[in-house]
């Protein structure tokens, strides 16, 4: 439900963004409060759960998100929805930190590999598959409510799994509850959103001097925040994160790479959607058709990963997944360029399955293998530094990668006119305009293609493309046409570009698993049972 919850939304943003009137800002924020407030509360949720107990967390958090997800659903404006998935992630935050605890707990040692090893499996394609069932339910509009069931469907699943975890979930905590670290959650809260809302509004609002002065602020205050947290953890004790953490180089390198891995997945799967529909103008159902095969591939990855490659080749297989989803990300950026307008469905079949395969074999094993570098006893509050980074690097992966994209779309943009400029000159002369009208047509469709590469929101049809109607429809017709495959010309290009960067990301993860040590394998860590205190079944 959390993870299928990060990208369900993107296939569906046309259909919301007509429904609800909203702006592409507000677009922007529906698919990234839901991230921000995850990475936000995942810590906090995660010493919640060593205070209160964990079923009792994680059975709060799932009610709340399935709240959430019906506030999401009867939604009637964008302000309303972007409320409704701040406290949909913020729920997210309570209830996922209390799973890999659960299972340390839960399950005997020989079978505790096991258990993570589907738990990352189903993770890692959870985003893939998000894409998929968004796009079906939007193309089926069940009961006429268009976009709706994508979050409405929650409801019936969290009630399920409320009634399933009540029953069969043991409850714990720890026997040594920590002290909630108020002002570190402040701190930390105030910082990424510090940074994330500027990146997010700058270029709608054309980069004000304010956006460049809350993004010097958020390095402050990331720094008051280590500060802070050093302070507490030799004074007070309970900090909200053990900065001793970063003793361990390997940790930390990973840690890093983590972070950057999805930060490359969260554009990624922004700039592939907009390709898919507001570049090619494929239906939702069509996009998310496509996308099955990346969540294949991810499968296909994950099972072979922790079954067979991690527990015998240990970081090189954390390694040969990184290289394996740079190649997917360059392979899908040259078919791209190569098939501009002509891309169909089946040629995106092998570079999907070639990502989603490298994307299956870093996450399934790589929360694991980390937690492994350091002692046992500080694995609660690793993983929830490896969940935040997840949520944290998603977030960023939207902002960065979103501005990057755009920026080079305008910058691009008249490599779409360009290739079609000889065959509209052709079509124009048999419907036959004269030469200099001819010319006069194609300034104007040029400065229409320009100017709608520039508008911050795709959909928008800026004032130079909605001239007065032609006396003749054949003209009309040609410079549709023409728009629509210069359009996808542009965003072909364009998102070669991204996946570019995405291949530099990809290379630089790969130098952080590089650190890890040797010996590093998947394997089941030691049960930590003075620290832990099993208070019911």
């Amino acid at each position: 439900m959390d993870l299928l919850d990060v990208t369900i939304v993107n296939v569906a943003v046309p259909s919301i963004q007509k429904d609800l009137g909203a702006a592409y800002s507000q677009i922007e924020w529906i698919i990234a409060a839901y991230v921000l407030s995850f990475a936000a509360v995942l810590i906090t949720g995660g010493r919640l759960g060593d205070i209160y107990g964990r079923k009792r967390l994680f059975l709060f958090g799932m009610a709340g998100f399935t709240a959430a997800s019906l506030a999401c659903g009867l939604a009637s404006s964008p302000t309303l929805l972007i409320g409704s998935r701040f406290a949909q992630g913020a729920m997210a935050g309570l209830m996922v930190p209390q799973i890999l605890a659960i299972i340390r707990v839960t399950f005997p040692k020989d079978e505790r590999a096991k258990a993570i090893a589907v738990y990352s499996g189903v993770g890692g394609s959870a985003s893939a598959v998000g894409l998929a069932l968004g796009g079906l339910l939007v193309q089926w509009n069940l009961f006429d409510l268009g976009w709706r069931p994508i979050f409405l469907v929650n409801v019936p699943v969290g009630v399920i799994a409320l009634a399933a975890a009540t029953m069969v979930m043991r409850d714990s905590r720890s026997a040594h509850a920590p002290r909630l670290d108020i002002v570190g959650m402040v701190l930390a809260v105030s910082a990424v959103l510090l940074l994330v809302y500027p990146l997010t509004e700058g270029r709608r609002l054309d980069w004000p001097a304010w956006t460049f002065a809350m993004i010097g602020a958020s390095a402050l205050v990331f720094v008051a925040f280590g500060v802070y947290e050093r302070w507490r953890g030799r004074t007070a004790g309970s900090p909200l994160i053990d900065l001793d953490l970063f003793r361990s180089r390997p940790f930390t390198v990973g840690l890093a790479s983590w972070l950057l891995f999805w930060i490359g997945f969260g554009g990624f799967f922004l700039t592939w959607t907009l390709f898919m529909q507001a570049g090619l103008g494929w239906s939702p159902m069509r996009a998310g058709l496509t996308s099955v095969f990346f969540a294949v591939g991810a499968g296909i990855g994950a099972g072979v990963s922790v079954s067979a490659l991690a527990p015998r080749f240990g970081k090189w297989v954390l390694l040969a997944g990184g290289l394996v989803t740079a190649g997917g990300f360059a392979l899908y950026g040259a078919l791209a360029t190569r098939y501009e307008s002509d891309f169909a469905s089946w040629q995106m079949v092998f570079p999907l399955l070639v990502t989603g395969i490298g994307f299956g074999i870093v996450v399934a094993p790589t929360i694991d293998m980390l937690l492994g570098q350091i002692p046992d006893r500080e694995a609660g509050a690793a993983s929830g530094l490896l969940n935040t980074g997840q949520q944290l690097g998603m977030a960023l992966g939207v902002a960065l990668v979103g501005i990057l994209f755009f920026a080079q779309l305008d910058h691009d943009s008249a490599r779409g006119v360009d290739s079609v400029a000889t065959h509209t000159h052709t079509e124009l002369a048999a419907a036959g305009v004269p030469g200099p009208a001819q010319e006069q047509i194609l300034a104007n469709f040029r400065a229409c293609v320009r100017d709608r590469s520039a508008e911050v929101d795709p959909s928008v049809v800026p004032a130079s493309c909605q001239s007065a109607p032609t006396a003749n429809p054949a003209i009309g017709q040609t410079l549709t046409r023409a728009g629509e495959q210069a359009n996808a010309v542009n965003f072909a290009h364009t998102f070669q570009h991204t996946l570019l960067w995405g291949v530099g990301l990809m290379a630089l993860v790969c130098l952080g698993f590089l650190a890890l040590p040797r010996d590093t394998r998947l394997e089941p860590h030691e049960a930590e049972t003075e620290e832990e205190e099993l208070v019911g079944i």
